[in-house]
């Protein structure tokens, strides 16, 4: 099992509620390197997304991590040390091991925001080259590309592969460079179209498993599908529905190969009720059908197992191998 899956399994309720708070919902968190140290380049340690609940309140002397967070939607305000800052869309904040951070939510409007928190060596000197330095706040006038960029870190650090770390590490780097860039450039970079269809993208890539229509988007960002058209036309390769479309498949490709199953419960995870529709507009993205992915991940694993038996024990390799076979006997 990899180990980031076992820190993950080891939290244990005392640590997790230490960790993380109570008063939220709709949470998506990943857990990567849970033991706070200093050695190693900076790297996540843990993050995730959090729906606030109208009660929601921090109030702590200090963290295990140092951090920083993204507030996508919602208002609220929050203390860093002794300095009071209103929270709103595009507010980003840091805070340090030692920072005296106290936060509420506006009720009326909950906060839904994104974090991330550091293991390894030099978060204060990245964090000050990125404009932001420890117990700052500082507030991004375009920042729907970052909901985007904390989705896929999220996404990644879900996922119990060997190099999930290595490409978490990236995309935290990457997340730092877009956020330096955009202080570099200042409001050049303002361009409300694009804003919009960053919105429109970063939804997509958030909700791509409930969502089935184009006036579900448009609704979501309070345009018209016309409007959202447009500007996929403009700032994409391909129309919205397009895109959505890629997304669901994507995902129930990773969850054929990760976990097996039947083609059509993944099919219904990902909001087709018609398991051959789901087939037709799978291999019209993937250029093959889910039961042959199934085949080809049944046949990997065959081999993968044959060639562990042969290192590890000379004796036989007739035995039957994972129970994975039967998947194919039951699509």
């Amino acid at each position: 099992m990899d180990t980031s899956r076992k820190e993950m399994d080891n939290i244990g309720t005392a640590n997790r509620q230490t960790l993380l708070s109570q008063q939220v919902t709709g949470t998506r968190y990943f857990f990567l390197d849970l033991a706070p140290r200093d050695r190693g380049p900076l790297r996540p340690a843990l993050g995730g997304r959090e729906h606030c609940n109208p009660d929601y309140a921090v109030n702590r002397e200090g963290y295990a991590y140092a951090g920083l967070e993204y507030v996508a939607e919602g208002e609220g305000w929050i203390k860093l040390g002794k300095a009071k800052h209103e929270l709103v869309p595009g507010s980003v904040f840091t805070y340090g091991t030692a920072t005296r951070c106290e936060i509420r939510t506006n009720p009326e409007k909950p906060l839904v925001k994104y974090f991330v928190c550091f293991a390894g060596s030099g978060a204060t000197s990245r964090l000050k080259k990125a404009g932001m330095g420890l117990g700052r706040l500082r507030t991004l006038v375009t920042h729907a590309e970052m909901r985007g960029l904390f989705e896929e870190l999220i996404h990644d650090g879900q996922r119990p592969r060997k190099l999930a770390r290595s490409i978490c590490s990236a995309r935290l780097e990457l997340l730092l460079l877009k956020i330096e860039e955009h202080f570099e450039q200042g409001t050049r970079r303002n361009d409300p179209a694009r804003e919009r269809y960053l919105l429109c993208k970063s939804l997509i890539d958030e909700r791509a498993m409930e969502m089935t229509t184009l006036d579900e988007i448009a609704s979501a960002v309070s345009l018209e599908v016309s409007s959202v058209c447009r500007l996929f036309r403009r700032y994409h390769d391909c129309s919205p529905y397009r895109y959505l479309l890629q997304r669901k498949m994507t995902l129930a490709a990773e969850d054929l190969v990760e976990n097996g199953g039947l083609v059509k419960e993944v099919a219904q995870r990902v909001g087709f009720s018609d398991p051959y529709h789901f087939s037709r507009c799978f291999k019209a993205i993937h250029g093959v059908a889910p039961r042959d992915l199934l085949r080809w991940q049944i046949r990997l694993v065959d081999a993968t197992q044959l060639t562990a038996r042969a290192d590890n024990s000379p004796k036989s390799i007739s035995e039957s191998p994972s129970n994975i076979r039967q998947l194919i006997d039951d699509v």
